[in-house]
């Protein structure tokens, strides 16, 4: 099912005052986003929202699912541009609503690994969690390791990075140290002496803790 940016930022709308105000059925003036009656149009018509009373509308099943990942993308994009881009903070929101509409097919998946499947956006919101969390959680620990857990010799692809430091990710990011990548842990002492490729770099220990291996 495929919606408009327009209508996706209504779900978002209804979403949020669900979230916030743990409204059901608000009122469409009670939305952040006024919908014009086209796009109301298309949302009840395919089956997405449903009027609730007199004044109130309502997502349905299906709406909610369209909602959540809307937010979901929404506030990935916030994370991206915070701790990646450093885009300023009073350009974030604006930013990520028009980049959150690229985040299809699967580019959210990669996006949330590369920040380490966040669980909240910049402002302290909570991000939905996806298959790849799920898929994270499930698996860190069976086959997924700190950096500073390998012996000198042990290896594997990049898994994700799990740091809060916007310039530590760019740090790790500019050494090619991005999920898929092999990695192998050459010493653990005085400093974590790892390669990629024909290259090799050291981290401190700390560092090293923020970088996730799936052997």
């Amino acid at each position: 099912m495929h919606v408009t940016e327009q209508a996706e930022e209504i779900l978002e709308a209804i979403w949020i005052a669900r979230e916030t105000k743990n409204i059901e059925c608000p009122k469409l003036s009670d939305l952040r986003e006024m919908p014009n009656n086209e796009i109301l149009k298309e949302l009840i018509d395919s089956g997405i929202i449903a009027k609730c009373g007199s004044e109130g509308i309502k997502l349905s099943e299906n709406g909610w699912h369209e909602a959540r990942d809307a937010v979901r993308r929404h506030r990935l994009a916030e994370r991206l541009m915070t701790d990646i881009l450093q885009i300023k903070k009073e350009m974030i929101h604006e930013t990520a609503c028009q980049f959150e509409h690229h985040l299809h097919k699967g580019i959210d998946r990669n996006v949330c690994t590369l920040l380490g499947h966040p669980k909240t956006c910049p402002h302290g919101s909570p991000i939905p969690s996806g298959a790849c969390c799920e898929e994270q959680s499930r698996s860190v620990t069976q086959a997924i390791t700190k950096l500073s857990d390998l012996k000198p010799g042990e290896g594997g692809h990049v898994a994700y990075l799990n740091t809060s430091e916007p310039k530590r990710s760019q740090m790790l990011i500019s050494m090619g140290v991005v999920p898929g990548t092999d990695i192998k842990l050459l010493a653990g002492f005085p400093s974590y002496l790892f390669q990629l490729g024909q290259s090799q770099f050291a981290v401190d220990s700390e560092v090293a803790r923020e970088i996730y291996i799936r052997r």
